[in-house]
């Protein structure tokens, strides 16, 4: 009797994304670290909030805006109140959004991230087509992560062995929208 695997992965940062940007006080590039604070600021009936980076050198301070210019009634009473605390959970969700970082145009630093497969679930079906293995690794966060590091991470082989099975075709992939898909014939 022949079978499909199906096993579905996402890929989860640890961490909020690391800046690299120049810094005024040191004179060059250096990297950011999320502060886990953000900074409100009032002006009238208009509210600024930033997520606070500091340089990890010389402590020098970054702000990635949030909301500028906003009405304080067009935000949620939660959210705006975890604004104030510094709720942890909200720094570290902002400091893992793309379109944030895009917004402020911070350059991620991707080589520092670090992230786990989450395996969200795995099905065994009955097959016709022989044993066969589709594993699929959803990259919500877009991560920039090549290919083959992730099926060898997955699969627990190193780069050279999963190099070797695409060579041989025992493997094949291809990415759809953030998704990574990995076909494996089973032998």
């Amino acid at each position: 009797m022949s079978y499909l695997k199906k096993i579905e992965y996402e890929i989860i940062p640890k961490d909020s994304f690391w800046v690299i940007r120049s810094c005024s006080k040191c004179g060059r590039k250096t990297h950011f670290k999320n502060t886990k604070k953000f900074r409100v600021n009032a002006n009238g009936n208009k509210l600024d909030i930033w997520l606070i980076y500091q340089c990890e050198e010389c402590k020098h301070t970054l702000n990635l805006a949030i909301y500028e210019r906003q009405k304080v009634s067009s935000i949620p009473k939660e959210e705006y109140q975890s604004f104030l605390d510094n709720n942890e959970r909200l720094t570290e969700r902002y400091g893992k959004n793309m379109q944030l970082f895009r917004k402020n145009k911070a350059d991620i630093d991707f080589d520092r991230i670090n992230y786990d497969f989450v395996k969200l679930h795995e099905t065994l079906e009955c097959s016709d087509c022989g044993e066969q293995m589709v594993i699929t690794i959803n990259n919500p966060y877009q991560l920039k992560l090549r290919p083959e590091k992730q099926i060898a991470e997955v699969l627990g082989l190193s780069r050279s062995q999963v190099k070797n099975l695409l060579e041989k075709g025992e493997i094949k992939w291809k990415i759809l929208q953030n998704r990574l898909i990995i076909f494996r014939n089973m032998v």
